[in-house]
């Protein structure tokens, strides 16, 4: 899918909470807060025009992760460490937003060919032919 324009979040537009990732994964994972959750509030962002905040609050992606108050919320626990998995929220929220400020190409509908036309009649009376030799024989004659 051909993105319009890569989308860049400054980090000081968003809002990082830690906690401890759920699963397996040893000791580790029972002392150190590796989740990430990236809470964007679009609407107030400077970076965004008035134009890209409306298509994005209309997408439905975005309006699946938005929290009561309106913010989006991203969260990555996939990596061992906090730093990549900040890492990859903050991809997963630019993803998100491109995803949404891309333009979608009006469909230009095309005509049928002489020849396509053709091969659907064809088809039809070969169907037709089908059929009529699976009637019943009248006595009527």
């Amino acid at each position: 899918m051909p993105v319009d324009k890569p989308i860049e979040i400054p980090e000081s537009e968003c809002v990082f909470s830690f906690a401890r990732s759920g699963g397996p994964g040893g000791q580790n994972v029972n002392k150190v807060a590796t989740k990430v959750s990236v809470s964007f509030d679009f609407m107030s962002s400077r970076s965004l025009s008035w134009e890209e905040k409306g298509r994005i609050g209309r997408n439905s992606a975005v309006q699946r992760r938005l929290n009561a108050e309106g913010a989006i919320v991203i969260s990555s626990q996939e990596h061992r460490t906090q730093a990549l998995n900040k890492r990859a929220a903050m991809e997963k929220l630019e993803e998100l937003l491109a995803l949404a400020l891309r333009t979608v190409r009006k469909r230009i509908p095309t005509k049928k060919t002489k020849g396509s036309q053709q091969r659907r009649l064809v088809g039809k009376r070969r169907r037709k032919d089908t059929k009529v030799g699976r009637r019943k024989v009248s006595s009527a004659e």
